[in-house]
């Protein structure tokens, strides 16, 4: 048995079983992360002295039988965009590169408490700007099942830590399809909660409005349980809101008999989606057929300014966020300048990468006296078109479903001079960020060259329950999950 491969669910029985420890499942992880990084290059820090630390805890409470939850003992990766206590947090970039946050995120905090085991910070898009973490100031993280392959992003190193089982499981945050695009590129489950069911205190912003921390996982249920760590209110986040958080993994049980799913033609018709990609979604639709649920036509008319409508108001609030970093409160600081306003500008210029430089200029001018109204202004009133499209579709739908991605993963280097397309990779994701929307990306297929595609399922406002009820059921009746990449 490899202890690696396990996943929450199964890692929990053999602990509670006292087959085995979590020293030994910890010490399986961080063999396996010295045995495979040189290839995947998932991660930035590995906290090998903190995770064994946490792990003697963990066997001590579950000795003792005291307090142990489904994740005690269990070593996850995180995604280096969360503030972790201790334990540096660089978002991928140079002017963060030494910052160790004297504070924990409030799902780290919640992770800890429940006794979960943090073996390290993984790599992503600078400030998760990006759809393959190509971005990163660091390195660039190899997709598992392709070497050559991007991991998607800018989650791209909670899903590959996963998926090559440097982890049992990693958290992620997804702006605008950054857990679920890369989770469907590298064959494993990645969830976007409803915006506001889980806090975002401690997650270094991007956009405000459209960020959203999610686990990254190797089953739906494994899915289910962290999110029952993470979701809840938080009263040091003014957007979390005060709603009971139900028992996810009750949910999984229930067939889909009597449930009827809309595809929105608009998703089908869009150019430049792979026949891999595309047959695969038609052979998930007949799937889902066979369980019983009825699937409809339904339309989302404003999707085609989904793409646009996202990169004025993302770009927007980045601008805004990223002020802070002028080398004078903390970060990296160009010592050699000594007046302060090119000190501001040298700092700010050597510290963000071109992209995440190229988004703070699209969101200063957005915003900019004059251009306000023709761009924030209109993009925040077609956001509102979208979001009525949504309530609108599920007044004669329970859930939705599509691909995640037009394409299955795309060769390194291939569109990293052409920032559309790039762009692009996330049509059918951004939607559901800019409806605040939950959203599941689950793997139903694979291409002919052997890479992963996902299946995306999306439902109401806090119905998570829903989406994975609905994500269980297609998994239990496929084996596209159990796969692994060959490392």
């Amino acid at each position: 048995m490899k202890l690696y491969d396990l996943t929450i669910h199964e890692a929990h029985k053999l602990l509670l079983d006292k087959k085995i420890s979590s020293k030994e499942i910890t010490k399986a992880v961080i063999d396996r992360i010295k045995k495979v990084e040189g290839k995947i290059d998932a991660y930035l820090t590995i906290s090998e002295e903190e995770a064994f630390s946490q792990a003697e805890i963990a066997d001590k409470r579950i000795s003792e039988g005291n307090n142990i939850t489904t994740i005690t003992g269990i070593p996850l990766s995180i995604k280096d965009v969360l503030c972790t206590k201790n334990i540096r947090t660089t978002c991928a970039s140079k002017i963060l590169e030494n910052f160790i946050p004297p504070y924990d995120a409030t799902v780290i905090q919640k992770l800890k408490q429940a006794g979960a085991v943090i073996v390290g910070k993984v790599n992503m898009d600078e400030f998760a700007m990006g759809s393959s973490t190509e971005n990163s100031a660091f390195k660039i993280t190899k997709n598992p099942w392709n070497l050559k392959k991007i991991p998607g992003g800018s989650s791209g190193g909670s899903a590959a830590s996963v998926a090559a089982d440097m982890c049992i499981a990693s958290l992620g945050s997804d702006t605008g399809g950054s857990i679920r695009q890369p989770a469907s590129h590298c064959g494993v489950v990645g969830m976007k909660p409803t915006y506001g069911r889980v806090s975002r205190f401690g997650l270094v912003a991007f956009a405000s409005s459209l960020d959203q921390v999610g686990p990254l996982t190797k089953d739906v249920t494994d899915c289910a349980l962290l999110m029952n760590y993470i979701s809840g209110y938080d009263n040091r986040d003014s957007t979390s809101v005060p709603k009971d958080v139900p028992d996810y993994s009750l949910s999984l049980t229930e067939g889909l008999s009597g449930l009827t799913i809309g595809i929105p033609k608009e998703y089908c018709a869009t150019e430049g989606i792979s026949s891999d990609v595309m047959e695969a979604f038609n052979t998930s639709v007949e799937t889902i057929k066979k369980l019983g649920a009825k699937c409809i036509d339904i339309s989302l008319p404003h999707t085609k300014y989904g793409v646009a409508t996202y990169y004025v108001i993302a770009p927007s609030e980045a601008s805004s966020n990223l002020a802070r970093y002028d080398g004078v409160k903390y970060g990296y600081r160009d010592k050699e300048q000594t007046d302060i306003i090119e000190m501001f500008k040298s700092t700010r210029s050597k510290g963000f990468g071109s992209e995440v430089q190229r988004r703070i200029i699209i969101g200063t001018y957005a915003l900019s006296s004059g251009y306000y109204d023709a761009y924030y202004g209109k993009a925040s009133q077609v956001r509102t078109l979208i979001i009525e499209d949504f309530k609108k579709a599920f007044q004669s739908c329970d859930a939705i479903i599509s691909p995640v991605s037009p394409t299955p993963a795309f060769d390194i280097g291939s569109v990293s001079d052409d920032p559309l397309t790039m762009y692009l990779s996330d049509i059918f994701t951004i939607s559901a960020n800019l409806a605040g929307i939950p959203g599941i990306s689950i793997p139903c297929g694979f291409s002919k060259d052997s890479l992963p595609i996902g299946l995306q399922i999306m439902g109401t406002h806090f119905n998570e329950e829903m989406i994975l009820k609905i994500a269980f059921n297609f998994e239990k009746t496929t084996n596209f999950h159990k796969q692994k990449p060959n490392l």
